[in-house]
């Protein structure tokens, strides 16, 4: 087969999900495979190499590649060191392992990288070279490409953003710190605050988006409840994206992208989370009257960015 035909698999594993695309030379997807995530890693690799598997089969191709985007610390090595809202998986030698089962060349990279990556290659950011990629999912994942290339750092680290202090005594993150951005901005965080609305007495039209079960309520609960109108539920989508924005505005004060780009489940609630989001970061970015407007886009490769992009990052150790 020629390089250039030749398909990679991309999977994006996070804190609920494992989502795999088997992409061509072109950048298409062509098969697609979805569970959902699973604790320890022995059971993550079992499930990643069954899903590289059933792809393969389903695109009617063997992959030449595998790239995986991993909710995480992920190293120059390709071992998760520590993945936050992925239960039981730390010093994980995910690249080794996974490219022992399959036989496969392997690279893995943090998630946000990998739907960074996407973007820039075939989505809502491509022809930038300076962006800024958020995902609002169970956590809140960074990655950053500058001057056209995937920001790693030192050690494979960087882009952990939202691991950076807001609130010194804020709510506690999943990584057992308090008050970091994930705690206040994440999709998670969006859930919490209205399911102490309803604890509060309000937020009628939330719970019964959610069945009438109080812990059953969640973001897209809101979304719902906000699409028909609600007044307490479009409050709270105002207070949660000045919480984004608060995170945003600081770093595109540093980094200052020509784009920024947002993926995770929320994206789907369009302009009703888009509209007071761009309003809450105008408020807060550095000189915003005397700067070029930094566009805040949903990812247009949605929830197979991350996918999309490992596929992608697969497609360097084919030559292709």
């Amino acid at each position: 087969m020629n390089i250039a035909d030749s398909l990679t698999v991309g999977l994006d594993i996070g804190g609920t999900k494992m989502l795999g695309v088997a992409v061509d030379g072109a950048g298409s997807v062509v098969a697609e495979q979805r569970r959902e995530s699973t604790a320890g890693f022995a059971r993550v690799l079992a499930v990643a190499a069954e899903m590289i598997a059933a792809i393969g089969n389903d695109a009617g191709s063997p992959p030449a590649a595998v790239g995986v985007g991993i909710a995480g610390l992920v190293d120059n090595d390709g071992a998760l060191r520590y993945g936050p809202n992925i239960p039981d998986v730390v010093l994980a030698p995910v690249r080794a392992e996974l490219s022992k089962q399959t036989k496969l060349p392997v690279v893995v990279d943090n998630d946000a990288n990998a739907a960074a990556w996407g973007e820039v290659a075939v989505g809502a950011a491509a022809g930038a070279r300076h962006v800024l990629m958020v995902t609002l999912g169970t956590g809140i994942g960074g990655g950053m490409v500058l001057d056209g290339d995937v920001y790693r750092g030192a050690n494979g680290f960087a882009g952990e953003i939202g691991h950076f202090t807001v609130e010194r005594d804020g709510p506690m993150c999943a990584c057992g710190e308090r008050g970091h951005w994930e705690a206040i901005a994440s999709g998670n965080a969006l859930g919490r605050m209205a399911r102490a609305e309803v604890v509060a007495g309000r937020g009628a039209a939330v719970l019964a988006a959610a069945g009438g079960d109080v812990s059953m309520v969640e973001g897209r609960s809101v979304g719902t409840a906000a699409g028909g109108g609600d007044s307490e539920a479009l409050a709270l989508i105002g207070r949660y994206a000045d919480n984004v924005a608060l995170g945003l505005a600081g770093l595109a004060n540093i980094l200052d992208p020509e784009r920024i780009v947002i993926a995770g489940g929320l994206v789907a609630m369009g302009d009703l989370l888009f509209a007071p989001l761009r309003e809450a970061f105008a408020r807060q970015v550095e000189g915003v009257d005397y700067r070029p407007v930094i566009p805040i886009l949903p990812a247009a490769l949605g929830e197979r960015a991350g996918a999309i992009g490992a596929a992608l990052m697969a497609r360097g150790l084919v030559g292709a």
